[in-house]
């Protein structure tokens, strides 16, 4: 049994605005704890065959946000992984309630400034289109840090490297453990 046994006992959740890092970060997590890894976006557009960015045009974000259920659902069935949500997944009750339940919740948190530079950057990102950035993760993070902040766990990411940031949650994950064992 080595350190990183106990943090492979459960699906690890990733939550957080977009920009900060939940797949990226989540891509080398899973790598460092030798976990699938799962991206609740990428699984909702192969799950209905097209893009997000079409699936809001054409649909509406309700439509998506019931497809995100299903699919993080599903997804939390399966063995322990790394998992992606998506920036609006946990403001779902009974998606938040599935998280909890079955997964390590953690909030990547990180300056609003920062997260407008990385969004800034992508042309996939159908809740900013046409909009300031700043203003839409201004309005994001006012309404949806409180649930964030139900996470089991929160790390503060700053500007760092993945690396960094994949290290901070390790670290928090561990700490979680020691003081919550299940």
């Amino acid at each position: 049994m080595d350190r990183y046994t106990p943090l492979r006992a459960r699906t690890i959740a990733l939550v957080g605005l977009m920009g900060v890092g939940k797949s990226s970060v989540g891509r080398r997590l899973a790598s460092a704890l030798d976990l699938p890894f799962r991206d609740a976006d990428a699984e909702v557009e192969a799950a209905a065959g097209r893009s997000i960015p079409d699936i809001f045009a054409d649909l509406g974000e309700a439509a998506f946000r019931e497809g995100e259920r299903r699919v993080i659902a599903r997804l939390l069935e399966d063995p322990p992984h790394v998992l992606a949500t998506g920036g609006g997944a946990f403001m779902n009750p009974e998606t938040r309630a599935l998280i909890k339940s079955r997964s390590i919740s953690v909030w990547l948190k990180a300056d609003l400034d920062v997260l407008a530079r990385r969004v800034s950057r992508k042309e996939n990102r159908p809740l900013i289109s046409g909009k300031d950035p700043l203003d839409v993760l201004q309005a994001q993070a006012a309404e949806r840090y409180p649930f964030y902040a139900e996470a089991d766990v929160v790390v503060e990411t700053g500007d760092a490297a993945h690396h960094v940031t994949v290290d901070q949650v390790i670290q928090a994950m561990t700490a979680h453990l020691q003081d919550h064992p299940r």
